[in-house]
């Protein structure tokens, strides 16, 4: 694959990533195995952008990813993430930032990745307890004792984004954008251009819906966390079908799937905002992750791009 630099003094990585949360939960039942394959058939292809999180799989996703990293640790960038906490009997989330806690997060990620150094650490979430200015100042001592290579964020605000990066500098930063989540183009993209900072669009296949593939809600695994959620569910599922025919009926014009469509559009919001854009689709499938490394090789046409620009606007029930 084709790589860019994440920023002017941050890795190189190839045009698409892969994230690795769902091979150990929230979308159906695991299958180690497949998911073992899917990430060396990852680094066969040429895709060296590994995310995971400590938090996937309770550290059991960590796990999974570091088997692959150990053996061919020169190829992959990785990256994980710190700050949310869950309980494992209710699922009650929290969230930590103080500096004890990213030191001591940070080791229990090595060691279950079972390697050296993390490429790109990102605070998964912020904790609006500690300053953001003394998170990402533990952040930084990780990097000057040679654990951490570089920082991000996930799910920050413009002005998170610049307090942090006045205390060192942010190398990426990570948050939901595809067809139907365009929040981020309020503000943060325009923030992250300015400063040099590449951005992460995490589920930029809308968590599935974008594909076309995806079953009805009352068909989805008992344990999937689609389940409920307003945009899958009841009319707002019924309404945000009919967004699919925009996507399809570009698709058939390239010859492509609806979700190589809408991750081109992702792609195609580098040149729009001037900034690196690496999406990170999710897949715990080679099939599927075939089908989504084709997307970072098609250009779509300014009014296809006009075309399903008008997506986010009709689209039914928020994102959580």
């Amino acid at each position: 694959m084709r790589t860019v630099p994440l920023t002017t003094n941050g890795p190189d990585v190839s045009v698409q990533g892969l994230g690795c949360m769902g091979m150990s939960e929230f979308y159906g039942p695991s299958d180690e195995t497949e998911s073992l394959a899917t990430l060396h058939h990852a680094l066969d292809q040429g895709l060296n952008f590994l995310d995971t999180a400590d938090m996937y799989g309770h550290g059991a996703n960590e796990q999974l990813v570091g088997k692959v990293v150990r053996e061919r640790r020169d190829e992959v960038v990785l990256a994980t993430k710190f700050g949310i906490i869950r309980d494992r009997d209710t699922g009650a989330r929290s969230f930590r930032g103080d500096p004890e806690y990213v030191r001591t997060a940070c080791d229990a990620s090595l060691s279950r990745l079972g390697v050296d150094t993390i490429d790109l650490y990102y605070m998964h979430r912020r904790d609006s307890s500690v300053p953001i200015e003394e998170t990402v100042g533990a952040m930084a001592d990780l990097v000057a004792r040679g654990k951490v290579r570089h920082l991000g964020l996930s799910e920050v605000s413009a002005e998170e984004l610049r307090a942090a990066h006045s205390t060192h500098p942010i190398t990426a930063v990570q948050s939901e954008w595809s067809l139907w989540s365009r929040d981020v183009e309020e503000s943060v993209v325009a923030e992250c251009a300015r400063l040099g900072v590449g951005f992460v669009p995490y589920s930029p296949l809308g968590r599935g819906f974008l594909t076309g593939a995806l079953p009805a809600e009352s068909e989805l695994a008992p344990d999937d966390f689609r389940r409920g959620k307003p945009r899958f569910s009841g009319e707002n599922a019924v309404r945000n079908q009919a967004l699919l025919d925009i996507v399809q009926r570009v698709a058939a014009a390239h010859g492509a799937t609806p979700g190589q469509v809408a991750l081109a559009w992702v792609h195609a919001q580098a040149e729009r905002w001037g900034l690196p854009v690496v999406p990170i689709p999710g897949t715990k499938r080679r099939a599927r992750l075939d089908e989504n490394l084709r997307g970072a090789d098609l250009v779509l046409a300014q009014e296809d791009i006009a075309d399903l620009d008008t997506i986010a606007a009709a689209t039914s029930g928020a994102r959580y």
